[in-house]
């Protein structure tokens, strides 16, 4: 960017200022001298399109050697795509990757590995059943005449663990056995044993106890002190702050602000930076405060270790609650238990005031249907035609003396695929066939036959187009209507606050706010689910 298009942070009382005016000024930029080192990795107008989906559109990135470069957006800016650009998992549909001063395509993750760039998924890709040196050299053995060198590796493996600070992991030991904290410290040895220069970081801390992520932070210090440049993805604006040395912030795939001083950019510049929206959300109506009905669920001291604790809610009839909350809050993970498809170690479910036995049959019976996130893993049957996947839940009703009744099960499913506007509404195509906004209607169309009472849906919008989504908003609300009751979780906060009645806000695996809907606003969820973004003493 040029000297003349460089846009300067407002200077209003950051209490004050407009986050409108933030969000919709040009890209941000803070001086190119603000951290010293070369620059190691340039993007410029890096466009990446997907069907239906424009994952990144003209993002530019800037890092230096011997920097921490931390990346900021909401669940779907784009930042998943962009890591897995850099390694070599993806290639640009268009624009410029520059890598140490020379353009560069990395045609696959070996490439990149290769030229030195090393990514740590928040997902860490080891082979548990193998040991710790044999994952730190995974696909990169020692070898002598065609046999491995395990000796060697071994000790080259020792002596990157003295390095990081862990020499008292044996290269030996199998990563099964490990704890968390081990586990991520083998794939910083893995990333090393190739030399990288640039360490990219997905979410490190989520993983981590308090303690463990200050002897991440320590490690990532002396890795820097040693010219290695480190991109770090985190939700948490505090890590940010202590870690980092400046920020680049992604939204709906594009670069809203890049190079700002980490320590020194007021949180509601990063915040409104991360939440202008270029989508239009169309959004029903709600009923009057008083629609809703009696308790439908109700959920008390719901308990899984290390997913979600203590928690306790409930749903009324004709009532949309939404939970908000980041990746690994542990807000899926309480659906499913909810549904019955994981074993709560504490607390009760109750529908309509009955105490629901373990088991998805057990909540099925009761009334209950769940849209889950992973639609295609989880809930269709790809190779089925849509008449089949409608009536899945329902199937036993068409089967009699082992003959199925198809013309029964086709009269059906078309009848849903006319109430939900399905497109195409030729019910014996494959579901495979459909867009994902489309698929998503034949998974909630699903529990339309079932005399669903309370329906459960996990990301219901996720990779579904804009009129899709307010098609699928008048759905949820006219379900509403009818007395059915919701309970929703999304990565979208602007969706959870327009489409819920009710509000839950989850952090680490607790509800830490509940609210009517019309008293929340984005930024305030925001703050909460951040675990402290407008900590004491930071800038705001």
């Amino acid at each position: 960017m040029s000297e003349e298009e460089t846009v300067a942070l407002p200077e209003d009382d950051p209490a004050t200022a407009s986050a409108e005016a933030v969000a919709e000024a040009p890209l941000v930029e803070a001086p190119a001298d603000t951290v010293a080192g070369e620059v190691v990795l340039r993007l410029t107008d890096v466009v990446k399109t997907f069907p239906g989906v424009r994952a990144l559109d003209g993002v530019q990135l800037e890092v230096r050697a011997g920097e921490v470069h931390c990346l900021l957006g909401q669940n779907g800016a784009g930042k998943s795509t962009l890591i897995k650009v850099l390694a070599g998992v993806h290639q640009p549909d268009s624009g410029l990757v520059e890598w140490r001063g020379e353009p560069a395509t990395f045609t696959n993750p070996q490439a990149a590995m290769k030229a030195g760039i090393a990514t740590i998924y928040q997902e860490l890709d080891l082979v548990e059943d193998l040991s710790v040196a044999e994952n730190a050299f995974l696909g990169h053995e020692y070898r002598s005449f065609g046999f491995v060198r395990r000796g060697r590796m071994a000790r080259h493996t020792r002596q990157i663990l003295s390095r990081l600070g862990h020499g008292e992991i044996p290269p030996g030991r199998m990563v099964r056995s490990l704890p968390a904290a081990g586990k991520q410290i083998v794939s910083m040895a893995r990333a090393l044993s190739h030399e990288a220069r640039l360490i990219i970081m997905d979410e490190p801390s989520a993983v981590l106890a308090h303690d463990e992520v200050g002897n991440l932070f320590r490690i990532i210090r002396e890795l820097t002190a040693q010219g290695i440049a480190v991109i770090y993805i985190s939700h948490r604006l505090e890590e940010i702050r202590e870690i980092g040395d400046r920020v680049t912030v992604l939204k709906d795939g594009r670069t809203t602000a890049a190079n700002l001083p980490a320590r020194d950019t007021p949180t509601r510049d990063l915040v409104s930076r991360m939440t202008g929206r270029t989508i239009e959300y169309v959004f029903p109506d709600r009923p009057a405060d008083d629609a809703a009905g009696a308790d439908l669920l109700q959920v008390q001291g719901l308990t899984r270790e290390g997913e979600f604790a203590d928690v306790s809610l409930n749903v009324r009839a004709g009532e949309i609650v939404g939970i908000a909350g980041l990746v690994g809050s542990g807000r899926s993970e309480l659906l499913e238990t909810i549904y019955g498809a994981r074993l709560p170690e504490a607390g009760t479910v109750r529908m309509d005031g009955k105490v629901l036995r373990p088991g998805v049959g057990a909540a099925v019976r009761a009334g209950m249907g769940m849209a889950p996130e992973e639609r295609k893993s989880q809930a269709l049957l790809l190779g089925e035609p849509i008449y089949r996947n409608v009536t899945l839940a329902t199937f036993g009703r068409y089967a009699r003396l082992g003959f199925t009744n198809a013309a029964k099960e086709r009269a059906e499913a078309d009848r849903i695929a006319e109430t939900l506007e399905l497109r195409p509404r030729d019910v014996d195509r494959p579901v495979r066939t459909l867009s994902g906004g489309n698929q998503q209607k034949v998974v909630v169309g699903r529990w339309l036959l079932g005399g669903t009472k309370l329906l459960l849906l996990d990301e219901p919008t996720r990779g579904v187009d804009v009129g899709a989504r307010a098609e699928l908003y008048q759905v949820i609300r006219a379900l509403a209507a009818q007395g059915v009751g919701v309970l929703l979780v999304s990565s979208e906060v602007p969706e959870v606050l327009g489409l819920a009645d009710r509000v839950l806000v989850m952090r680490e695996g607790r509800v830490v706010r509940e609210a009517a809907a019309g008293e929340l606003d984005e930024n305030t969820v925001l703050d909460l689910v951040m675990a402290g973004s407008l900590m004491e003493g930071a800038p705001a």
